[in-house]
């Protein structure tokens, strides 16, 4: 048996005549109970609120959208097309095409994305099941689907005949314009659907049909400025982007929904970072009174040291003593403070006991990711801890 694990154990389960030193290892046990389950539930919390923020661009953001890095559009013809829809791990593409108009409405203005869609968009982005009121558009024709925030900011209705909602569009060329009436390409649309995402989506697109946009930017019929693509569950993205810069002779940018939405990725993850740092020295803090009470343990044990050095024990081994003792003591706490921690999680998840508005509760998420790193956490401090504190063991003490 290992003589120092044993000795160890029997430090940890039995009670010392010394009441104080009981009182203060119950202490140095909270504190690192403590920790354990608010790190764990804290870095639960940011998880579910790290979701929660994603959530409204997962669900609208297509798997990769592929763009030209030669300018603001490019070029499919329809072998190309055959070889993408070939390509293992697509489920669906579409055709889509984005710039940034001027819209008038009742005597306002605005300037957003004018965003033009083929038929198979739906396939690709979950837009029209975020219709707040009305439809979404029919192909081929002059409808339009406009955000909550741009309704809101033109006071407009859907399907408003008296009020023309219009969309002017610069024309191609150069040169100077002698007559400002002959500068834009200019339609009128008809708004018969609004969606409803988040205040910062509601206010960036006007959706409208391919060809509508393709007429107003005067592109060619196979013209477009984004392919936005739909992957199957199991397929290799790598892959997948490999055989499209192959079809695209290596002129296109393909990016994924991290890489389109890079700064909210480096936001979420910098938040997660500094929490779990903050909640770290926290727990550091904590340990203080295991180093306290594994001293004061070994002081009181110095009369058994001191036996068992006699007896032919080495330094190393009693060291390892109360090394081990500190660190039996970080994984009993751990495992405590993470049941505490995940009950808590799971109960918010099942029963919602605290909620941000009355119709939303506070997310929190479960991870097994999460476990690991509060359980690698405690133990690693509780190892440092614990091992400074053994280091007071010395020849020179027992003499």
């Amino acid at each position: 048996m290992n003589f120092p694990l044993y000795i160890a154990k029997r430090y940890i389960f039995s009670k010392s005549k010394n009441n104080a030193i009981n009182i203060i290892n119950r202490i140095a046990s909270m504190g690192i109970i403590v920790g354990a389950m608010a790190l764990f539930v804290v870095l639960s919390v940011f998880t579910g609120l790290k979701e929660f923020s994603l959530s409204f661009t997962n669900d609208i953001d297509p798997d990769l959208k592929v763009s030209s890095t030669l300018g603001k559009s490019f070029f499919i013809v329809p072998n190309q097309e055959k070889e993408i829809a070939a390509i293992e791990g697509i489920a669906s593409y579409s055709k889509v095409i984005e710039e940034r108009v001027l819209f008038t409405f009742n005597g306002k203005q605005e300037v957003t994305f004018l965003k033009g869609v083929d038929s198979t968009f739906s396939t690709v982005s979950d837009f029209k099941k975020k219709i707040y009121n009305g439809q979404w558009l029919k192909p081929d024709t002059y409808q339009v689907v406009v955000g909550y925030g741009i309704a809101q900011k033109f006071s407009m209705g859907l399907l408003d005949y008296n009020n023309a909602f219009e969309v002017f569009v610069p024309k191609p060329g150069k040169g100077t314009i002698e007559n400002p009436d002959q500068a834009f390409n200019k339609t009128d649309v008809f708004p018969v659907g609004i969606y409803a995402i988040s205040e910062d989506l509601d206010s960036k697109y006007v959706f409208a049909d391919l060809g509508l946009a393709q007429e107003l930017l005067e592109y060619k019929p196979n013209q477009i400025s984004n392919l936005e693509i739909k992957l199957n569950d199991d397929a290799n993205e790598s892959a997948v982007i490999e055989k499209l810069q192959s079809i695209f002779n290596n002129k296109i940018t393909v990016k994924n929904k991290e890489q389109l939405n890079e700064s909210l990725y480096k936001m979420l993850n910098t938040e997660n970072i500094a929490v779990y740092l903050i909640f770290t020295l926290v727990i550091v803090v904590a340990l203080f009174n295991l180093i306290g009470a594994l001293i004061m343990m070994i002081l009181d044990k110095k009369g058994n040291l001191k036996t068992l050095f006699n007896l032919g024990t080495d330094i190393k081994d009693l060291r390892n003593i109360f090394l081990l003792q500190g660190t039996l003591l970080s994984v009993f706490g751990g495992i405590i403070g993470l049941l505490l921690g995940i009950v808590i999680v799971l109960l918010q998840q099942q029963y919602q006991f605290i909620m941000i508005t009355s119709t939303l509760a506070y997310p929190v998420v479960f991870t097994i990711e999460n476990v690991l790193i509060v359980m690698a956490t405690i133990v690693t401090l509780g190892f440092i801890a614990s091992l400074i504190a053994s280091s007071r063991v010395s020849k020179k003490l027992l003499d």
